[in-house]
């Protein structure tokens, strides 16, 4: 595992994964509630990418995108989402 982080996040995956699914979204828009904590937002947000992929309609492509995924720092977004909403 490399220690280079990407425009300030862990990785390219998560900053990736902020820029083009969660950014503008609220811990709010994500959970449809306030989550209780960090790891309940974390959990919800991995689901709700999860789901997408799920929608793809190539599996080549969904084993791609899941690998891409398992390389995001969850925590890193919850904690992100709960700093920039509180």
């Amino acid at each position: 595992m490399s220690n280079e982080t990407y425009n300030g996040w862990t990785n390219y995956a998560t900053w990736r994964i902020n820029l083009e699914i969660f950014d503008g979204m609220s811990s709010d828009d994500i959970c449809g509630e306030t989550p209780s904590d960090v790891w309940q937002l974390e959990t919800t947000m991995k689901e709700y990418a999860l789901e997408m992929v799920d929608e793809l309609p190539d599996h080549i492509a969904r084993g791609w995108a899941r690998a891409f995924l398992a390389d995001v720092n969850w925590t890193e977004l919850a904690r992100h989402k709960v700093e920039e909403y509180a």
